[in-house]
């Protein structure tokens, strides 16, 4: 693996003939590429770990949707205010996350970040007030979108050579906290004496780990940051500042279709994630079996989401990708609509695969600009737009639920849009440049 700036080769190039194979017979020789090879994969580990920890925050909510609501007294109106939050967090965060990485450094704003979900998730639950607990919840959810928006920005900037793996490793990861999340939460909590706080302030604990994981890195490279390496580190960390002019990205047609085919299929992952449990429920599926269901949907989109990226990475384009998740989405939803007690795995199946145009939407995030600075500004235009416009999605199927009682129109409704999300998928899947189109 590749980081950003090397600065220890550029000092051998320097050094006259004869010093480089003097060196090379010594162990202390190779100690500058042991060092960055350690610090690369101390950088991916880290990447993994706080990938793990994005979702959390929302399907262990999902799966204790219930109790929570009984708790804090929450109608379901208001549930569908809670699972709206996510998205109106990313969208607001996500506008400030290319301006604070500029100021900070994106390592040091995903550190950050990580320190805000660990503190929002695990104060969250000592609460007994649910505008308090929306705040909390909404604090984490700040951490949650700046990490979001920098993730791919880092690993753009540091992993250039292996942008599709690491999309790919990302992608795997978040797929598999969600998934741990949904599957545990249930049982967790009932080992704890069945209180709830205790099962969602546990996720708070795994947060905590990956501040850790993250201060490390902050600490190593900082470490490395000595006389002969901090012009090249100062460079790295200005990254798209120093290196681009502000794009004209409203020009960018590439650019409006990826923030609307990430918002479509984020009202669609949303309000699974935060619903699927509860409409498992009402169809007669156990509470706890609600939970594996969700965690199967996420699970489905672990081998895939590592996939994915590497196979849409090789291909021109990838409106086969779009067409293929979005004609999943729809078979899996009708399929909760009109037989959700039936054969509930397929659904959930099917479901997952539709989810899995959110590391279909990053790796496009990644192709469609030519550079770290390029990906920052699609990035946080893209992710903050779509997020905006997945608002209303959760909100509306909590109001359509309690005004008729049933799933019918809410999952009739999630079917609808994924129309739409292959229209637009399909134009923002088309191999172009937003560097090239926004300055037409």
């Amino acid at each position: 693996m590749s980081t950003a700036a090397d600065p220890a080769a550029t000092e051998t190039e320097s050094r006259p003939p004869a010093a480089p194979s003097t060196e090379k017979t010594t162990p202390g020789a190779a100690a500058p590429a042991a060092v960055r090879n350690g610090a690369a994969v101390l950088l991916a580990v880290a990447v993994a770990a706080a990938a793990v920890n994005l979702r959390p925050v929302v399907t262990s909510l999902g799966a204790l949707l219930d109790p929570v609501r009984d708790g804090l007294g929450m109608s379901a109106t208001t549930a569908g205010l809670l699972a709206a939050v996510p998205p109106l967090c990313f969208a607001l965060l996500g506008v400030c996350a290319p301006g604070l990485a500029r100021r900070m450094g994106p390592i040091a704003v995903v550190t950050a970040a990580m320190a805000a979900i660990a503190a929002g998730v695990l104060a969250r639950s000592f609460t007994g007030s649910a505008v308090v607990f929306l705040l909390l919840t909404a604090l984490a959810l700040a951490g949650v979108a700046l990490a979001n928006v920098l993730i791919p920005v880092v690993i753009k900037r540091y992993f250039p050579d292996r942008v599709a793996p690491m999309i790919g490793l990302y992608s795997m990861s978040l797929s598999v906290g969600t998934s741990l999340a949904a599957a545990t939460t249930v049982p967790l909590t009932n080992a704890m004496g069945g209180d709830w706080r205790l099962g969602l302030g546990v996720w708070g604990l795994l947060a905590v780990v990956a501040l850790l994981v993250w201060l490390g890195v902050l600490f190593a490279r900082r470490e490395k940051s000595g006389p002969a390496t901090a012009t090249a580190t100062a460079t790295a960390a200005a990254g798209p500042a120093a290196a681009h002019v502000k794009l004209p990205i409203l020009r960018s047609r590439t650019a409006w279709a990826l923030a609307a085919f990430f918002g479509l299929q984020s009202t669609s992952a949303y309000s699974a994630m935060g619903w699927l449990p509860k409409i498992y429920h009402d169809a007669g599926v156990s509470e706890s079996a609600s939970g594996v269901l969700l965690a199967l949907v996420m699970a489905v989109s672990v081998p895939v989401s590592f996939l994915l990226p590497n196979l849409a990475a090789r291909r021109g384009d990838q409106r086969l990708y779009v067409v293929v998740l979005g004609l999943a989405g729809i078979a899996g939803f009708l399929g909760l609509m009109f037989a959700a007690g039936t054969v509930p795995w397929l659904w959930a199946v099917l479901v997952g695969l539709s989810m899995c145009a959110f590391p279909l939407a990053l790796t496009m995030l990644g192709l469609r600009a030519r550079t770290p600075g390029g990906v920052t500004q699609l990035s946080a235009f893209a992710q903050s737009l779509g997020y905006l416009i997945s608002i209303p999605g959760p909100i509306l199927m909590g109001a359509l639920y309690q005004s008729t009682g049933r799933w019918y129109l809410p999952l009739g409704l999630l079917a609808l849009l994924l129309v739409p999300q292959m229209l637009v998928g399909l134009r923002a899947a088309r191999a172009r440049h937003i560097e090239d189109e926004a300055v037409r």
